[in-house]
């Protein structure tokens, strides 16, 4: 990007940001998530450090944080009230370890590069004043020079101490934690004003019974934990404020007792008699910092409380303070934040893709983004309906989002960011690939090929055969079955079990050993279970859960189905009407299973899978035991104790219904680490959430 186009782009990022953050700081609510503005936040300092003169003081990165409110009174802080840039990657902490290195150049203790880590909660940034060891003036961070006077409140959160602990307990605390020398120092000159910095936030349980509270008076439920706490730190009534059972961490002193790293500062701040958090600790150089992320980055689920990523501090003290600061953070601090669920990036270009049953799908091309531990470049818009309802145009800037194991997907667009560049778009009228007419179906929404011999409908059927739902052959990824169709090895899926070691050891770039793999992984996948070998085929509006119930029905044939000749009888033989009798299978879903086995083609390819000596192994009718019966579970997350594939095996073996999307008829959703958008449909209309251990419990 050269300068004029990066000057227009930072124009445009402060504006939006600005805005964004006015409502998230001073009004208390977002249209955008927190992640999503940080995303905003990273592409303008990053734009702002490749052309420093374009750096001005009304920058969002030069300041702190949103006016204070009009409703309380103003504090001025003793020193500014400071926040952090973000990293999002090892890359970003290494270019910020080499610029304070590079600006303290030979002033560092040592090179000394020992840091101390925090966990970075999702909270309210608080300054607490103590006179005489009494509290006697709290407030909130405001624009970090002045703040907002919520004394009477912070006073009901049970964590922030109302008095100090006596100079004799304080000392003989400071003595066994091995600071002697700041404990003698405190003896002979125990200070009268103390300050103390840190959050107070919501637990995750305490929000969700707030939340079931706002919704049940008509009220918006708070979006999360920090919204929360700030929400109730600002009530003008304390009462409310005490009922909302907030909780408090502190993590900085603004005073010198001959500290020597943030770590002893930790120390002091526990003499005193605060609350600090037990999980923060030190790290001897990077590689330990990156430990420290990834292991609280697994286990943030387990906490009680919300966090977004750890605060990294050079921990020696005097460097620290010689690093200085840089606009709005501290040259020698920065946060560390997790992969973020949601990001903001620019669309690039929309291609369209013909899949296995002919439809043709929007992709999205974007500026590649890290989002949920990922880099991403591409994302699905569905139909044009989606890209309609959007408002979508190439060019835009988007948010994507992604969690757990959800494929990314464009959530909004931010139009106050538009140039007037962008350009609509608008779906193709012929096939791409084959040039054949293109139709939409009665539902006026898909549109698709009609040209049922299309290579891309042949070439993503593949893909989907040898899928983990289906025939689950491992090794065999698109690229193999891309190059096997290149060099004309196969035609259809059936052409696989055909293929033999010498046909892949003599094509380039595949040796002997890799061949023999792939092969062997081919032949032993031929004895396969009846709903996964019906969802195998691809049948259009069948799924995983309408193949299973399908394949119970024909399982109560008496004909043997393990041969594929009377599995084509069984289904040729089965009448519209039967097929609309099966519980879940609706007139549309019955006449594509009818129509496909009277296709001859489609007889004629099983016949070719069965010459291929694929065996069909029969089908529960009924669940052992029916604990779950008539229930409906909805996974989102990731599930430590067992595969996706296997929590949903449970459920049907136990005669419950495995759903993928959120609606009234679901009656649990089952959350693992990183939930998806799914567990805040979930909260809005509703539906009871159980965490994995609850769930383990049913399937006992």
């Amino acid at each position: 990007m050269n300068k004029q186009g990066a000057q227009e782009r930072i124009e445009k990022l402060k504006k939006e940001i600005n805005y964004q953050r006015y409502l998230y700081h001073v009004l208390d609510r977002g249209e955008i998530s927190p992640e999503a503005l940080d995303s905003l936040k990273k592409e303008l300092f990053d734009l702002e450090h490749q052309f420093p003169d374009l750096v001005t003081p009304d920058s969002p990165t030069q300041r702190v944080a949103g006016q204070p409110l009009k409703e309380f009174k103003k504090v001025v802080h003793p020193a500014p009230m400071i926040s952090f840039n973000d990293a999002f990657s090892e890359e970003d902490m290494k270019d910020w370890e080499r610029r304070y290195v590079d600006f303290l150049k030979n002033q560092m203790s040592q090179n000394d590069r020992r840091y101390y880590c925090e966990l970075k909660i999702d909270g309210l940034a608080i300054e607490l004043q103590y006179e005489n060891g009494i509290f006697n003036l709290g407030a909130t961070r405001g624009d970090g020079k002045i703040g907002e006077d919520v004394t009477q409140n912070l006073k009901t959160v049970e964590a922030i101490p109302l008095k100090l602990l006596e100079k004799e307990e304080v000392i003989k605390n400071l003595e066994k934690s091995g600071l002697s020398k700041i404990a003698s120092q405190l003896a002979k000159n125990f200070p009268k004003k103390l300050v103390a910095r840190g959050e107070v936030f919501m637990n995750r349980r305490d929000l969700e019974k707030i939340n079931k509270e706002q919704i049940k008076k008509g009220q918006k439920p708070f979006a999360n934990p920090r919204n929360a706490a700030a929400g109730s730190i600002r009530q003008l009534d304390a009462k409310i404020a005490a009922s909302r059972h907030l909780d408090s961490f502190a993590y900085s002193l603004i005073s010198e007792w001959g500290q020597k790293t943030h770590e002893e500062e930790h120390i002091i701040l526990k003499a005193f008699g605060f609350k600090t958090n037990p999980h923060n600790e030190p790290a001897k150089n990077l590689e330990e910092v990156f430990k420290f992320q990834k292991k609280w980055g697994e286990k943030r689920e387990t906490l009680p409380y919300e966090i977004d990523g750890i605060v990294v501090i050079l921990n020696n003290e005097g460097d620290f303070q010689r690093a200085g600061v840089i606009g709005k953070a501290p040259r020698a601090a920065i946060a560390y934040k997790f992969s973020a669920k949601e990001a903001t990036t620019q669309v690039l270009d929309i291609q369209v893709q013909v899949g296995r049953t002919g439809a043709l799908t929007p992709v999205a091309v974007m500026k590649p983004v890290r989002v949920g531990g990922v880099t991403i470049s591409r994302s699905t818009l569905h139909n044009y309906d989606e890209i309609q309802r959007l408002g979508l145009k190439i060019g835009d800037t988007v948010i994507v989002s992604r969690a757990g194991d959800v494929i990314p997907q464009i959530t909004s667009v931010l139009t106050d960011l538009r140039t007037g560049k962008e350009k609509n778009f608008k779906m193709p009228k012929t096939c791409p690939i084959c040039a054949s007419l293109v139709k939409k179906d009665e539902d006026g929404v898909i549109c698709r090929c009609t040209n049922k011999q299309c290579f891309a409908r042949n070439r993503e059927h593949l893909y989907h055969f040898v899928s983990k739902a289906a025939f689950d052959i491992k090794g065999l990824g698109p690229k193999i079955i891309d190059r096997l169709l290149d060099e004309n090895l196969i035609k259809d899926a059936a052409d696989l079990f055909g293929v033999k070691e010498g046909d892949l050891a003599a094509l380039e770039r595949f040796g002997e050993k890799s061949a023999e793999k792939i092969i062997s992984s081919i032949q032993k996948h031929k004895g396969i279970e009846l709903h996964r070998f019906l969802y195998s085929l691809g049948i259009l509006h069948v799924g995983e859960e309408t193949a299973i119930l399908l394949a119970r029905e024909i399982s109560k044939s008496q004909i043997t189905i393990s041969n594929i000749n009377n599995l084509i009888k069984i289904l040729r033989d089965m009448t519209l009407e039967k097929l609309q009798e099966i519980p879940d299978i609706g007139p549309k879903v019955a006449e594509s299973i009818y129509n496909w086995f009277r296709n001859s083609k489609n007889v004629e390819f099983l016949k070719k899978l069965g010459e291929a000596n694929i065996k069909i192994e029969g089908e529960k009718i009924e669940a052992k035991e029916q604990k779950l019966k008539g229930l409906v579970f909805v996974l989102t997350g990731f599930l430590k104790s067992l595969s996706r594939e296997e929590a949903k095996e449970k459920i049907r073996d136990l005669g419950g219904k495995f759903a993928s999307s959120i609606s009234k008829e679901v009656d649990y959703v089952v959350t693992g680490s990183e939930p998806g958008s799914k567990y805040e449909r979930a909260k809005q209309i509703g539906v009871k959430i159980i965490d994995e251990k609850e769930f383990l419990n049913m399937i006992k």
